[in-house]
């Protein structure tokens, strides 16, 4: 698969799960927005019964007090003996602009409600009968409107305590709610017009009065501006109330969740296994360039034994036959750094751990290592300084470590100036060894530097046509330093060289 159709199935799955997310983003908060809406209206609706029932109890009051002293009056005409006085009936009223006065009507009692009746006769005309029916609507409307003047001249001068009482107000609020299917907690307070609180229920928090879970109505709106009173009343498990409409949402994102995060990896192993695809392509074409050094060497070793000079040489015969046996050693290490491969993806390696003098076996590589460097036109700088080097390792993995570093300084060296290699040995503590091999080649940028480690990763100055390779040397040889319980670090200034520093712990 092209990695360009990679990007467009992600940017398409991208698209479909920012769409979906949208959507489910707007339908909660319309969810939300509808419930709070419902939940506004139906307090607002239970607030105003709540007054409306208050109301009703004061015309309730005022009519049973004018209805007590109208019969007072009518029994206060009749002495003990059961006969009629002429006292005649009484009656208190208040006017519009608070004028008290009382209004008497004296003379026989029976004899008054006689005539104030204007009961409908046998015989009566019909302009009689509209004429009584008319003046006894009069009287009964006068009374009336006695009544009702009383209640509005007399209502706003009553204490709102007595007018609307805790009790009371708790019961209607608690009853209106549940007629409209809110049944859930709440606090309430009557406050005046300047906002003090003139009573409030146990648990009422000052704090939430502004907030969008308090509601408030007017009481007794008909009274005078200035002796307004107000009921406040919030719900301390609004939010709660409101969230629970929409809990059947949650496993609507949870699902949205995992699909997101399958398809995240998704995308990551299509990349993973693009990149190794592309590399398994290099690999055919990199093999050769992996082997062609080792095979030259022992090739360019070959044709020194047939020169005359060399064979008559002790010296220069065993010379050659270490070099090649070194290289057969780093030509068998090369068909196995690609069997390394596998090795990334198991568990531990197995390692034959043997206690060996780190300075003998590095002084051989080098030894070795030193006819490559002579054939670029360089040269190897040995300071050997550990006083003791001896290490617990794998033999064969440790100078595949070794040789993997210096390879990687040959392969970038810097075409300005003559390759130099310095690898040295010293002590740490008495507990550890330092192995440091520094070169003065092209260096690696700083953002490359944190990823040399990595498996596969080259960096981009690896691209030269001269130099190929798999992106494992460098992750081969962390790993193996890890195994043997040590630490691999790298410096590195771009375009004047590297220097990688190992520490193992030496052997007790």
């Amino acid at each position: 698969m092209k990695k360009s159709t990679i990007w467009f199935l992600t940017l398409i799955m991208a698209l479909t799960f920012i769409g979906l997310l949208y959507i489910q983003i707007m339908y909660m908060r319309n969810m939300v927005k509808m419930r709070d809406d419902q939940f506004a209206e139906g307090v607002k609706r239970s607030l105003y019964a709540v007054t409306t029932a208050l109301e009703q109890d004061e015309a309730k009051y005022f009519l049973e007090q004018d209805f007590a002293q109208i019969e007072s009056s009518y029994y206060s005409n009749y002495n003990s003996t059961g006969t009629p006085s002429l006292g005649g009936i009484k009656y208190s009223f208040t006017t519009n602009e608070g004028v008290k006065g009382d209004l008497t009507l004296k003379g026989d009692l029976d004899a008054l409600t006689a005539d104030t009746s204007l009961k409908i006769k046998p015989g009566m005309s019909r302009r009689t009968m509209q004429e009584v029916l008319r003046s006894q609507y009069l009287y009964q409307r006068g009374l009336m409107n006695d009544v009702i003047l009383n209640i509005i001249s007399q209502s706003s001068n009553r204490p709102i305590s007595e007018r609307a009482d805790s009790a009371t107000v708790a019961t209607y609020i608690e009853r209106e709610l549940n007629n409209v299917g809110l049944n859930l907690p709440f606090e309430f307070a009557v406050v005046n017009r300047a906002g003090a609180i003139i009573y409030n229920s146990p648990n009422y928090d000052i704090s939430q009065a502004g907030t969008s879970s308090t509601f408030m109505q007017t009481l007794f709106p008909n009274d005078p501006r200035n002796k307004m009173n107000y009921l406040k009343v919030y719900f301390p498990t609004k939010k709660d109330y409101i969230f629970s409409s929409i809990r059947f949402m949650i496993p609507s994102f949870v699902f949205t969740f995992i699909l997101l995060v399958t398809f995240v990896y998704t995308i990551i192993l299509a990349f993973r296994q693009k990149k190794l695809t592309e590399m398994k392509n290099d690999f055919i074409n990199n093999m050769t360039h992996e082997f062609k050094t080792p095979i030259s060497t022992i090739s360019l070793a070959a044709q020194m034994l047939n020169d005359t000079s060399v064979r008559k040489s002790d010296t220069m015969l065993k010379h050659i036959s270490t070099v090649i046996n070194d290289e057969t050693k780093r030509l068998r290490f090369q068909v196995e750094k690609v069997l390394q491969m596998s090795m990334f993806d198991r568990q531990k390696t197995t390692l034959k751990l043997q206690e060996v003098d780190a300075n003998v076996i590095i002084s051989n590589i080098i030894h070795t290592f030193n006819i490559k460097v002579e054939k670029y036109g360089g040269q190897i700088e040995s300071r050997l300084d550990a006083t003791d080097a001896i290490v617990n390792v794998d033999e064969m993995h440790f100078t595949n470590v070794i040789f993997n570093l210096l390879d990687n300084a040959v392969k970038y060296r810097s075409d300005d100036r003559p390759l130099m290699l310095r690898v040295s040995t010293r002590d740490i503590d008495d507990t550890k060894l330092a192995i440091e091999i520094e070169d003065n080649g092209i260096g690696i940028k700083k953002d490359d530097l944190k990823k040399i480690f990595e498996k596969f990763y080259r960096v981009s100055t690896g691209n030269r046509h001269d130099v190929k390779g798999f992106g494992l040397g460098l992750a081969y040889v962390h790993k193996i330093v890890n195994e043997l319980h040590g630490q691999i670090t790298a410096e590195s200034e771009y375009g004047t060289g590297t220097k990688f520093t190992i520490v193992l712990p030496l052997t007790k």
